[in-house]
């Protein structure tokens, strides 16, 4: 296959100005389509979001490749079914990796620094990470759904599942405001007690991904009638055969 193979771009949200940013000039990108961030939250959802999204590409006759703009993301790519077009998806966990531009780098900075909870410009405008938005966020959602008397639990809950952190790392790739997505980072940090860094971005994965430049070591190209499927190494995801039990895949 070649980089001037026609392609249709399936992304997710929270990465939208950068892959506008830089699929903008190629041709050989006809369709972009973005799904609502998050999704990796609920695998079975995403699973079926990106299924009717990889249906839709494949019924344009002019696409000849669907480039994923995802990593493995709770498990969420696996098993989607395609007779037409091959699947190109980055050998990464989740979206930093497209930040960082490498999976081995995002590896060896989660190996010294294991209590790491990423900062990224989409998650920051979403206002879902951990900090005063997002815990002003869920009092007034508990608030409305359970009542006063349960909030506090509630919140407490929450904090309880980000316990493991210790250090807000903060990754961009340079577009919008990143001197404000930092300071926004530091006053979350500020607030959680945590350790704040920031890590120099490296756009050459998610550019290349998208400019067709897909080398084995750093993308899986996944044949039509194959599926995605988790690996226990680090080539992170491997292509394998489409068989029945891949029409009805268990939930993760």
């Amino acid at each position: 296959m070649s980089n001037s193979s026609i392609i249709a771009v399936i992304a997710c949200g929270v990465i939208e100005p950068e892959v506008r940013h830089f699929a903008a000039g190629r041709p050989q990108i006809r369709e972009m389509v973005f799904l609502p961030q998050g999704l990796h939250d609920d695998p079975v959802k995403m699973r079926r979001e990106l299924q009717v999204a990889v249906d839709q590409a494949e019924a344009n006759p002019a696409v000849e490749a669907i480039v994923l703009v995802y990593g493995l993301c709770g498990r969420g790519v696996e098993d989607l079914r395609h007779d037409r077009c091959p699947l190109v998806i980055a050998r990464a966990h989740d979206c930093v990796t497209l930040f960082l531009g490498d999976k081995n780098r995002y590896a060896e900075h989660q190996r010294q620094h294991p209590g790491t909870c990423w900062y990224q410009p989409g998650w920051i405008r979403g206002r879902a990470l951990p900090g005063p938005d997002r815990e002003a966020r869920l009092r007034r959602e508990y608030t409305e759904k359970f009542g006063e008397d349960d909030v506090d639990y509630l919140l407490e809950m929450d904090r309880a599942g980000f316990a493991h952190y210790q250090y807000a790392a903060y990754v961009g790739l340079g577009l919008g405001d990143p001197a404000a997505d930092l300071a926004y980072t530091r006053r979350c940090a500020d607030c959680l007690g945590w350790s704040v860094t920031e890590v120099p971005g490296d756009p050459s994965l998610l550019r290349d991904l998208l400019h067709g430049e897909w080398d084995e070591k750093r993308y899986l190209l996944v044949p039509p009638r194959h599926v995605i499927r988790l690996t226990a190494d680090d080539a992170i995801i491997r292509a394998e055969p489409e068989t029945p039990s891949h029409q009805n895949p268990p939930a993760p």
